[in-house]
């Protein structure tokens, strides 16, 4: 069965060792996909029929039994499987008991922001997740139902008592009319009895589909634990870098914040040297109140993000996670868009179940035929019985002894006739399997479909890309002109107001733009299989400030009550 590596993906995304995570071997070529599974050479592959329907071009392609089987089955060799420790580093992460519910608010104060990175929120996702438990357990029942159907190919064995043992007490009163005498007599009587059954079904029509439908059932869970993995490392990646955003916007928001002061500072100074207006020093304090409230909106999304995380990492309650790194383009996807929707075909889990529900939908079919076709079993009994006491008859007398015996034989149960209810009933379950062929069909579009916007969205993040980058360029540069000839005096505070608020918004869809970007370089990668990303090389940053960085200190916002804030004319 082919499968690729999700996290090996993820992993290389982030730029960091594929050797940190125990992943499956992914392809690293430009032109690879997936591989399929290899047909038989004596099993000729079936066409779509008919083929002046279909076209000259779909009767050429192959049905999708043919490529993944009739009953597809999961290669524990390859399938992804889920960390089961936590890495040395997030030991102390390990989610609280399922049934924990704190009463005390001490109890969910949070006293730890833990700043951690992509590959670690990977293994907390693993490890914790507890719907990932929850569908773990799903294919632990799945393993068990089908231990049970197993159980119809052994034979019976069952031991039945009715007495073990048994007392009995009273008194006998018989008249003989002949000799016009009476007889009495006590009873008591104990004794023992015990009968050991063999039986085995030698002919049971519906044993065979119910095993089927038992294994199928069972493959499905196997299938679906897998994509519910798959679909976790995409959750906590996405979930990382909406954090990742969250905190750009917080830092965009303190540096509109800090030029909003400086250019309120500088309106100032000139308003009182008598060469700037009432008017310039209120357009300052309008910008530095839109800036105030775009920071404030940055924190909100910035705490509403890290409990998200926390949330799907079921971390500790007194713990909030915060991003290690910052936000940055992860790589470039190297495959092209034909190649992606093939490796998608090849690679995603859903088109083995829906091959499995079909199968399953089968062996139903046959199940409910089998209630009307004949039951054979063969049966063996050994029964042993002892008995001691008076039996009231003749008083004085007492009697004891045992006795046992053998029996084997076979039984026969056939329904001859039941109405027709299992022909409507193995009819039902075949146009189920007719509808579930539909529905593969369904999938495998809608399969494309992601894969194709997934492309498409990438290409256009790529573009914003480029030109949010040369706006924020433009707009940097704009505003530092437009600061100059304020400071001449050849320009109103308005134009440095407007400048500002441009490259604010600028570095904001830039922001928007990168996250997008990465979120849809981790969806290919989900819904292909494929490790196409080449990596991009990691910024060197200096570790000392760079010149002309602002100083400007940002003080907290007070939260002032809604009623206050409302008021008509207030004034804080």
């Amino acid at each position: 069965m082919r499968r690729f590596s999700f996290s090996a993906a993820l992993i290389g995304l982030a730029g960091l060792p594929l050797a940190a995570v125990a992943a499956t071997p992914a392809t690293t070529t430009t032109n690879a996909v997936p591989a399929t599974k290899a047909v038989p050479a004596t099993k000729a592959v079936p066409v779509a029929k008919p083929a002046s329907e279909a076209g000259p071009a779909a009767a050429s392609i192959p049905l999708a039994p043919a490529i993944l089987g009739p009953r597809p089955r999961m290669n524990p060799k390859v399938a992804p499987t889920a960390a089961t420790k936590l890495t040395p580093g997030v030991r102390d992460l390990m989610a609280p008991n399922s049934l924990a519910l704190p009463n005390k608010p001490e109890m969910v104060r949070i006293q730890q922001l833990r700043p951690l990175g992509l590959t670690e929120i990977l293994n907390l996702a693993e490890v914790n997740n507890p719907n990932l438990k929850a569908i773990g357990s799903q294919v632990d029942q799945a393993k068990s139902n089908l231990r049970a159907q197993l159980a119809q190919w052994y034979p019976t064995l069952s031991l039945n008592s009715g007495a073990l043992p048994s007392y009995s007490f009273g008194q006998s009163n018989q008249e003989n009319p002949q000799t016009r005498t009476d007889q009495s007599g006590r009873i008591a009587r104990d004794g023992f009895d015990a009968t050991l059954s063999v039986q085995y079904a030698l002919i049971n029509p519906q044993r065979v589909p119910l095993v089927a439908a038992a294994r199928d059932q069972y493959e499905k869970a196997k299938y679906q634990y897998v994509v519910s993995l798959r679909d976790l490392r995409l959750q906590a990646a996405q979930a990382y870098f909406d954090l990742q955003q969250a905190d750009d916007q917080v830092r965009i928001g303190q540096e509109s914040v800090r030029a909003s002061l400086v250019s309120l500072r500088d309106s100032k100074a000139r308003f009182q040297a008598g060469v700037a207006t009432k008017l310039e020093v209120l357009e300052a304090e309008t910008q530095l109140a839109r800036d105030q409230q775009l920071l404030a909106n940055g924190l909100a999304a910035q705490s509403i993000a890290r409990r998200a995380l926390a949330s799907l990492l079921d971390l500790p309650f007194s713990v909030t996670p915060t991003a290690k790194d910052s936000a940055r383009v992860m790589g470039v996807w190297n495959a092209s868009l034909s190649e992606s929707i093939v490796a998608a075909f090849s690679f995603r889990e859903e088109l083995d179940q829906a091959i499995l529900d079909i199968s399953i939908a089968n062996s139903q079919a046959n199940s409910a035929l089998g209630a009307v076709q004949p039951f054979l079993s063969v049966f063996t009994n050994f029964g042993y019985n002892q008995f001691n006491g008076q039996t009231g008859n003749i008083t004085g007398i007492e009697s004891s002894g045992n006795q046992y015996e053998t029996t084997f034989g076979a039984r026969l149960s056939w329904s001859i006739f039941d109405g027709g209810a299992a022909a409507a009933s193995s009819r039902q379950a075949k146009q189920l399997a007719q509808q579930n062929r539909y529905q593969f069909s369904q999938r495998r579009d809608g399969i494309r479909q992601e894969v194709e916007t997934s492309f498409y969205e990438l290409e256009k993040n790529n573009r914003d890309i480029i030109t949010t980058s040369r706006e924020v360029i433009s707009a940097r540069e704009a505003l530092r002109l437009a600061r100059l000839r304020f400071q001449a005096g050849v320009t109103t505070q308005r134009e440095v107001v407007d400048n500002q608020r441009d490259l604010t918004n600028a570095e904001v869809r830039y922001s928007n733009a990168v996250t997008d970007y990465n979120k849809r370089l981790v969806e290919l990668s989900r819904r292909t299989g494929l490790n196409q990303v080449m990596s991009c090389s990691a910024p060197s940053l200096s570790a000392v400030k760079p010149a002309g960085a602002s100083d400007v200190p940002v003080e907290p916002t007070p939260l002032i009550p809604a009623c206050r804030a409302a008021a008509s004319g207030a004034v804080f």
